[in-house]
């Protein structure tokens, strides 16, 4: 009877576990901060150009390609990758409307 109960996980134990798990867990902003940190800004300039080499690769394959089926999934992916590109350009674009120059203050 010792060997299940040694073999069967403690319920308290788990229970504490579960709640360190939730508490090391970042919290979910509701909205985006004020201010783009320097790494931020690194961050999405990197993530604009994987997008943009992904966007010119996928065109110059889909320029090579013979197959007018892969031609087409080809231009699909460079078309994605220019959404992508785009969406990121206009919430960049969004960011910076909202913020306001400090020599304008006064």
């Amino acid at each position: 009877m010792q060997q299940q109960n040694m073999n069967m996980p403690n319920m308290n134990n788990m229970q504490s576990q579960q709640n360190m798990n939730l508490q090391n867990q970042p919290m979910r902003m509701q909205e985006p901060p004020g201010v783009v940190s320097t790494k931020d800004a690194l961050y999405l300039t990197d993530m604009m150009s994987w997008n943009l080499l992904s966007a010119k690769k996928a065109h110059f394959f889909a320029g090579q390609c013979q197959d007018p089926e892969i031609k087409a999934a080809a231009e699909k992916v460079c078309q994605m990758h220019q959404q992508h590109y785009q969406q990121i350009l206009g919430h960049l674009g969004q960011h910076a409307n909202q913020q306001q120059p400090l020599n304008n203050m006064q």
